[in-house]
């Protein structure tokens, strides 16, 4: 049963806000006591979601707002359960650094077997394939998360 779950990428402005303010949306349906948060692992610490992920989320009727950019550190890996990263580079990065959290971590797009590539500073359309994969991944995890 997973109580914490965190979902990283690289500054935490894009995917992973993306990713943490989805997939809560979605638990508190159906599991509203999950703790889902967000972390990078180069973390441009203290911004707000990129202002397409805004624009995007808002179009989903889902307001990130309240974000702020934070640094995955050691106590966010120890307290977790379910560690979610966007890039196969990412795990190897995250396993590396937190050799306890190795057996927690996993790609987002596991179930699939796909990454999902980071937006920032591209098009808005590469927000939009972005978060149609995060809508893939959560088809794929709601079975395993719930």
């Amino acid at each position: 049963m997973f109580k914490n779950i965190l979902f990283v990428c690289v500054g935490n402005v894009c995917r992973s806000p993306m990713a943490e303010f989805f997939f809560r949306q979605e638990l508190l349906k159906v599991k509203p006591k999950v703790h889902i948060s967000s972390a990078g692992l180069k973390a441009l610490v203290n911004r707000s979601a990129a202002f397409e992920v805004h624009h995007l989320m808002q179009k989903h009727g889902i307001d990130v707002s309240p974000h702020r950019a934070r640094q995955f550190t050691t106590e966010m890996a120890l307290n977790s359960d379910l560690i979610l990263v966007m890039e196969k580079i990412h795990k190897n990065e995250v396993e590396v650094a937190f050799p306890f959290a190795c057996g927690k971590v996993f790609l987002l797009g596991k179930w699939s077997e796909f990454e999902v590539p980071d937006p920032y500073g591209k098009s808005f359309t590469e927000f939009e394939q972005c978060f149609d994969l995060i809508q893939r991944a959560w088809a794929d995890w709601k079975t395993r998360i719930c």
